[in-house]
């Protein structure tokens, strides 16, 4: 009987862990064109989408022209990620005297407007009580 009680104990402490834990999102980028520099990764929210620091942010090394990082206990909400290949490893985005960007990025939901930088209403997603795994395309 001591066994049951313990193994339901053991079933029910499992089952609310589950419920309590909070949400994470395994973010890759599979189409780097060689393995130099990382790829910076950022979770943004509507109010600092590529105007402020991130409120998450995260880096990778790239292998074989991949690169992938993990946020974990993130709050659920609406959020947007931006990357970007940093090819020489100074940790910012690079930019031509013209404003175009030197490096290639790119953003959730793979919308990219080639004629002005991505927006929050194409780069937005939710982020509910449960995982996520995102795969984002880098610019060319």
């Amino acid at each position: 009987m001591k066994t049951i009680a313990v193994l339901i104990a053991l079933l029910l402490s499992q089952l609310f862990y589950a419920q309590t834990s909070s949400p994470e999102i395994v973010v890759s980028v599979e189409n780097i064109k060689n393995d130099t520099g990382k790829i910076i990764f950022g979770i943004y929210s509507e109010n600092t989408f590529l105007k402020a620091a991130p409120e998450f942010g995260a880096q990778s090394e790239i292998v074989d022209g991949v690169a992938s990082v993990t946020f974990k206990d993130l709050p659920p909400g609406t959020y947007a990620i931006s990357c970007f290949h940093d090819k020489n490893g100074n940790s910012q985005m690079d930019f031509e005297p013209t404003g175009m960007p030197l490096e290639p990025y790119g953003v959730s939901n793979n919308k990219i407007d080639y004629y002005g930088p991505p927006q929050w209403k194409d780069a937005k997603f939710e982020l509910e009580n449960k995982s996520l795994n995102m795969t984002i395309k880098l610019t060319n």
